[in-house]
């Protein structure tokens, strides 16, 4: 008897579609090719200096060399508790916070954590790549909720419901959304918790673009919007896209104590304790002032405001304002007509070959039909990105 040299489960998996764009823009970058990457949602700024500072000091000090507790470092946990309590207007103990390695460990290990066999995970579409992935890898069913442009991305109770079968167990949750900038108001937020609620679901929140949202649109907390989930929901969150950290790998998971513990115990055969000197950086940022992410923000705000408008200059390009997070999700179905092309796959492909401008294709997020394009480049490439195309796709 013969068998696959590898494992049925991982082998299925798909490659991140997002990090395989930005890949192959920085390899096509390498070899001296003029290529714009719209593709990985990834800051352009540098880390603040003043977390880079407590790293420096961090590494530096002996105590950072030695293996810390699996959970994360108490200082660490606790400064998440304060700062959950701060912008989500949740309030947690620190015995309630696991802290991982980036916040797709979270995803992972919340989902690993919660679902048996079989179980189904309501999944409102467009979504994250990585989100199915993880639900799979748990042994779990995604069940997609998709919801377009026309609905500004944002799936209603009436979809949820009619997506509802007695096997489903969570909702994903996911405001302000990848990929889509989607931002749920403060009362779809706590109808969407209070019907979760009601229906015995476990909800995974995904918070990690909570600081980034514009025209006044404020951020929702659904653990704070509906108090009834306190003991049925898990937050995901993460340093990454706050402070530009994405290299730094350090994310956190908060749900019940029983949950965390669990995944804790997960953790502690998998990876063990988060790097020191990464948790001594985040612990500088969450305790830290907001004035640099402020500062960010104005300018992701700006840029959002240029991408969109020249995306919707194209004819057959319908790109929704999105009020979060740095993405611009463009529907380009009646483009896709008129260009006679059977996916935004192959158009995604069709623009970097011809105008070496990289962008993720709607098929990493669920249907055909749409082009994600991330804004959080610098002004001058995001400029020049957005004329090619125009002339491109005229």
């Amino acid at each position: 008897m013969t068998s696959s040299r590898i494992s049925q489960r991982i082998g299925s998996i798909a490659e991140s579609a997002t990090l395989a764009v930005d890949a192959k823009a920085k390899a096509l970058k390498a070899a001296g090719r003029p290529v714009i990457s719209f593709g990985a949602g990834e800051p352009d700024f540098p880390t603040p200096d003043y977390i880079v500072e407590a790293a420096i000091a961090a590494a530096r000090d002996p105590k950072n060399h030695r293996y810390s507790p699996a959970g994360g470092l108490p200082e660490l946990r606790e400064a998440i508790a304060v700062q959950t309590l701060r912008d989500s207007a949740y309030s947690i103990d620190a015995s309630q916070v696991l802290v991982t390695n980036g916040g797709k460990q979270a995803v992972y290990q919340a989902f690993a954590t919660l679902l048996d066999p079989g179980d189904e995970v309501l999944v409102p579409s467009p979504f994250w790549t990585t989100y199915p992935e993880a639900i799979r890898l748990a042994g779990g069913v995604p069940v997609e909720v998709f919801a377009g442009a026309d609905q500004g991305y944002l799936v209603t109770l009436e979809q949820l419901e009619a997506a509802l079968t007695p096997r489903t167990k969570v909702l994903l949750f996911v405001s302000p959304s990848n990929p889509t900038g989607a931002v749920y108001s403060a009362e779809q937020t706590r109808q969407i918790g209070q019907w979760a609620a009601s229906k015995g679901l476990w909800v995974v929140s995904d918070e990690i673009y909570q600081h980034l949202t514009y025209d006044g649109v404020p951020f929702t907390s659904i653990a704070a919007a509906a108090p009834e989930l306190a003991d049925r929901v898990v937050l995901v969150n993460g340093v990454a896209k706050t402070y530009a950290m994405t290299g730094w790998r350090v994310g956190w998971m908060i749900g019940p104590k029983d949950v965390v513990k669990a995944a804790t115990n997960l953790q502690s055969h998998a990876t063990s304790n988060v790097s020191n000197v990464s948790q001594r950086a985040a612990l500088a940022a969450v305790s830290g002032s907001l004035d640099a992410v402020h500062e960010m923000g104005l300018a992701f705000d700006r840029r959002r405001k240029t991408i969109v408008a020249g995306l919707n200059q194209i004819a057959g390009v319908d790109c929704p304002t999105p009020h979060g997070a740095f993405y611009a999700y463009a529907d380009v179905t009646e483009l896709l007509q008129r260009k006679q092309l059977d996916s935004s796959a192959a158009l995604a492909s069709l623009i970097l070959d011809e105008v070496e401008v990289a962008v993720v294709p709607g098929e990493a997020f669920g249907p055909s039909g749409y082009l994600r394009l991330s804004y959080a480049l610098g002004d001058d490439d995001l400029a020049e990105g957005v004329r090619r195309l125009q002339e491109f796709l005229a």
